[in-house]
């Protein structure tokens, strides 16, 4: 019998091809499906653990904007420690610069903004090394520096290591390199108007950066129940037994 449509020989390329674009649907998390694929791929990952080999892997779950696939992939690890058995390179501080472009002010879930600044505290603990994996620019500072909550204060923790990475970058004003001395007065000046009542973030972050997302959206996986199921054995041909109770069984 022949079916339409299967005349042709896959190749190798052709099946991964195929398995990419699925994949592809359920990292947008666009359906229920989709989201519960997302929280079980992330759950296996987690239990892999991340590898230098397979970091881009890590990078782009965090990039998926719904929490349950966040909280799967992270698990009861320390978020700002997620990425640190993987030393930072420039890729992935680029990838981490781009989600916070990415993002909205608010619109970053705060597992996963903690894990993204757990890696640029750590890059950039020594500013001039940090500046040496990946030179910072204005719009990078901004990017960051947007996410700072002036309402909640200096006490909040992802606003403390905000404030904190932003204080190290203020190091490298006199390395005598005019680019990292510009990149090092506009972080002190994010500083400066975070702790200013008389000012606000917009005076020296671009007000359009500024926008702030009130309410995330997510599209949340089922609810898991546990299904009671009865049902009584067929009765054998050949057996002179009769089961004389229904039997229960838990599927879960």
């Amino acid at each position: 019998m022949t079916y339409p449509g299967y005349s042709v020989k896959w190749t190798d390329e052709d099946i991964t091809e195929i398995e990419n674009r699925l994949l592809q649907g359920i990292f947008q998390c666009r359906t229920t499906e989709a989201v519960e694929a997302a929280v079980t791929y992330a759950r296996f990952l987690s239990t892999v653990g991340i590898t230098p080999e397979n970091c881009p892997l890590f990078l782009k779950m965090l990039e998926i904007e719904n929490h349950w696939v966040i909280d799967a992939l992270i698990g009861e690890r320390d978020p700002f420690l997620l990425l640190s058995a993987v030393k930072p390179n420039e890729y992935i501080v680029g990838r981490i610069f781009a989600m916070m472009t990415k993002w909205h002010k608010g619109g970053i879930y705060p597992k996963n903004l903690s894990v993204i600044l757990g890696v640029l505290q750590s890059v950039y603990s020594s500013p001039k090394e940090g500046y040496r994996i990946y030179p910072l620019t204005i719009a990078n500072l901004n990017a960051m520096g947007k996410h700072l909550d002036k309402e909640k204060g200096q006490d909040d923790p992802l606003n403390r290591i905000i404030l904190e990475i932003l204080d190290k970058i203020t190091e490298l004003e006199d390395s005598g390199n005019p680019d990292m001395e510009l990149v090092a007065i506009h972080a002190a000046n994010i500083r400066n108007s975070f702790f200013d009542i008389r000012k606000r973030m917009e005076d020296v972050i671009p007000p359009v950066l500024m926008v702030t997302m009130d309410e995330r959206s997510e599209i949340p996986p089922r609810k898991q129940k546990k299904v009671t199921v009865d049902f009584t054995p067929a009765k054998a041909a050949d057996s002179k037994t009769t089961p004389s109770k229904a039997t229960k069984k838990k599927v879960a």
